[in-house]
């Protein structure tokens, strides 16, 4: 009878213990797919293939619905830039989301505006540049440079915002912290 009843123990901690390597298993084959999915889903959104850029963007919360928030990451890196953002900044960020379909209370908007309420960290311009040299290696040169100059010429525009000396239009309008963030953009082109 003794062995029965370890018999009977044995086979019901074998099964448990399974069950649990199986859950774990179908956990991970799940999740697996699921990064797949967000892979596949951003590379539709945003044009990259490069498994690599698609893995850092995911792993920064930039997927599908957020990518174009990311698209606009030059613009608030420009506006952080010298540490603060003033309002004629954010305007300018707010109304280029706008011409973009970056709609109000979209998961892409929401992304943008914690990045204008805090300044976004030096891997944000990591991703943005890998993101914009994935975009680019497989573009014409003249679709490249017209991205480039659109990119760049929004960016100054948001430089040009807050408006010089105190914000009076008086003396260089770009500061030179914006100026360094400006050439660190274009370098991201190629240029």
């Amino acid at each position: 009878m003794s062995d029965r009843v370890f018999e009977d123990r044995r086979a019901a901690l074998e099964e448990a213990f399974f069950a649990k390597h199986n859950q774990e298993l179908l956990a991970r084959l799940r999740e697996r797919d699921r990064q797949a999915t967000d892979e596949g889903a951003l590379s539709a959104a945003s044009g990259i293939t490069d498994p690599a850029v698609l893995k850092q963007l995911l792993g920064l919360g930039i997927g599908a619905a957020t990518v174009a928030a990311l698209a606009l990451a030059p613009l608030v890196l420009v506006a952080w830039a010298d540490g603060a953002m003033s309002k004629e900044e954010q305007s300018a960020i707010l109304s280029a989301a706008h011409k973009r379909g970056l709609q109000p209370g979209g998961p892409g908007h929401a992304l943008l505006e914690h990045w204008m309420s805090q300044a976004p960290g030096p891997e944000i311009a990591e991703a943005w540049k890998a993101y914009i040299r994935a975009l680019t290696a497989s573009m014409p040169e003249a679709e490249r440079h017209a991205l480039r100059e659109a990119v760049l010429g929004q960016a100054e525009q948001v430089a040009d915002a807050a408006g010089g000396f105190l914000g009076l239009g008086v003396g260089n309008r770009v500061s030179a912290a914006e100026r360094a963030v400006l050439h660190e953009l274009a370098a991201a082109f190629g240029a």
